[in-house]
Parts: C-alpha cells; structure tokens; sequence
C-alpha cells in the first residue's frame, strides 16, 4: 500500500497582494506533500526526527517538549531570509528529500492559483475553493497510485471536529461518486484521516514540503516575490526529478500553461517573462489590474 501525507498551502480565503491590509496570505491555495510505500514510513519518519533533532537542538533543549512532539513548522523554516541566514535548513530538506525518493517515494502538489480580489471580487467562496482543491488532489493521488497498481490511504494534519466532519463527509461522496466512473478513484481506500502533527513525523515532513512549495509558487505568481532563492537548483539538488507527474499548479485566466512538477521552481517565470521594452501591466495600477481579473471571473462563470 502506498501512503499520503498532506498539508495545507496556503489557506482558502481571498487574496490580493503581500501589502494589503486585509487580504495578504499567499496567492495560490490547495494540499502537498509526500507518497511513500507503507513498509518505509516508519524508517523515514525515524530519520526525519534524527535530522530535526539535530537541527534543532538547541531551541528543542530551550523547549518544554519531548524532542519527538516538539515541531518546527514550514512557514518558520521556509522565509525569505533562509538562504541568506539559515541555508543548512534548505541542505537538510533536500536531503530528506533524496532518502526519500532514493526509497522510491514522491513529493506531490495540487494548488489553484486565486482569483485576485476582496471576496465579492473573486466570486469563489472560500470552503468551495477548499472543497475543489481537495478533489482534485485526490483525483491526482488516485491516478498515481493506478499507475503503480497500489492502494493507497490518504492522511492529514488534524483540524477542528466541525471543520473534520464537513469534509469527512464530501471527501467520502466524493471518492465513492466518482469510483463508479473512474476506476482509479477506488484505489484511494478511506476518506483522508486527519492526524495530530505532533504525533507524527511524517506529517511534520509534508508541512515542510507544504511550506517549500508553497514558496515556488509565491515566487512564480507573484512579480515582486521574496523568495526567488528558492529556485537556487545547487542547494536543492534532490528537489528536481522528485514530483510526481501530476503534481499541478493550476493557473487563474492566464496566457501561459499551467505549471506542472518541477517547473514551479524554475528561475524563469512564464507568468514575467524577461522582455525588451515595456510590460503593459507595469503602467496599470493594482486595483484596477484587480477589477480587471475580477471582471474577467465573473464573465467565464457558466450562464
């Protein structure tokens, strides 16, 4: 059997840009993580919290917890200073990934890029965008597994019983309604368990990958982005190679492709190309660049 771990990137509600006061959380939203065979997750797991607890060491000795529940999460590792000022963090993140995949396990991503704009603007209600998101991250998942002939069970870091019991529901709607047309959906065998990260190292791990990813796609959609060092390919060496196919970062009303598996960190961006002369949207003022895309929403919504 084949096991997920999932994360969160991002979160669900509106966005429209890094300095709005309001509405300035991340760009893109939707689950990644990592696919590992049943009978190596616990060794990785045990080499994950060997890793951190060296990493760490120091802040875990200052800390009132175990080494095994105390947590470092993505958003603190992941920042725009962490080439600058911590970059043996990136160094042992790629070397989890390459025992990883050198193990015969895959990172894995599925994200929508936002409609930008204030909620009424962007027309998506935000447990509808977490709703597709999730969806299509187990239709993906699901194909995955039919190509390796495996089942496959789903698990994420825990939420709040209400917020547990809405999407236990949906998800499992979803995978029952859909396995009677796609055979591949019936290899996903539950809903996806939700697990409290500081029980399990392996969920510790997919918020990392949540959180690294989550920072290629800031710098791909976003044109004044901080976290361009994230594209640095000598640090991260293992990182390329190590998505599966249908890891996807799905475009909002653009010109260009979707981004597929590694290409969210490439240091060209497709969103801002490098031209001669002058790019029309740096004449146009944000708000109405935003009323724009908000327009453009609206008028592709089915009549």
């Amino acid at each position: 059997m084949l096991l997920a771990y999932i994360d969160e990137i991002g979160e669900p509600g509106a966005f429209i840009s890094r300095d709005h006061a309001r509405f300035n959380t991340h760009p893109a939203f939707g689950y990644a993580g990592f696919i590992i065979n049943d009978h190596d997750a616990g060794y990785f797991a045990s080499k994950f919290q060997q890793e951190k607890a060296a990493l760490f060491a120091n802040e875990i000795r200052e800390s009132d917890r175990d080494a095994g529940r105390w947590e470092k999460k993505g958003s603190e590792i992941f920042t725009g200073k962490t080439m600058a000022c911590y970059p043996q963090q990136f160094r042992v993140f790629d070397g989890l990934v390459r025992l990883l995949t050198d193990r015969g396990g895959k990172l894995f991503y599925y994200a929508d890029e936002k409609s930008r704009g204030t909620p009424k603007q962007a027309v998506l209600d935000p447990a509808d965008r977490e709703t597709a998101a999730m969806q299509e991250t187990l239709n993906r998942l699901a194909t995955y597994a039919e190509a390796k002939k495996r089942n496959l069970l789903v698990m994420m870091d825990q939420v709040d019983e209400k917020q547990r019991k809405s999407r236990l529901q949906s998800m499992y709607a979803h995978i029952l309604g859909r396995g009677t047309r796609r055979i591949e959906m019936r290899r996903i065998v539950e809903p996806p368990m939700h697990i409290d990260s500081q029980l399990s190292a392996n969920i510790q791990f997919a918020d990392w990958v949540a959180a690294c990813v989550g920072r290629a796609m800031d710098y791909q959609l976003l044109e004044h982005s901080q976290y361009q060092w994230v594209t640095n390919r000598e640090m991260a060496p293992a990182l390329h190679g190590s998505f599966t196919l249908e890891s996807k970062l799905h475009l909002c009303h653009r010109s260009v492709d979707d981004l597929h598996h590694y290409e969210i960190f490439h240091k060209h961006r497709p969103i801002y190309p490098v031209v001669d002369g002058h790019r029309v949207s740096a004449s146009t003022p944000p708000e109405v660049q935003r009323k724009m895309l908000g327009r453009a929403s609206r008028d592709s919504r089915p009549q």
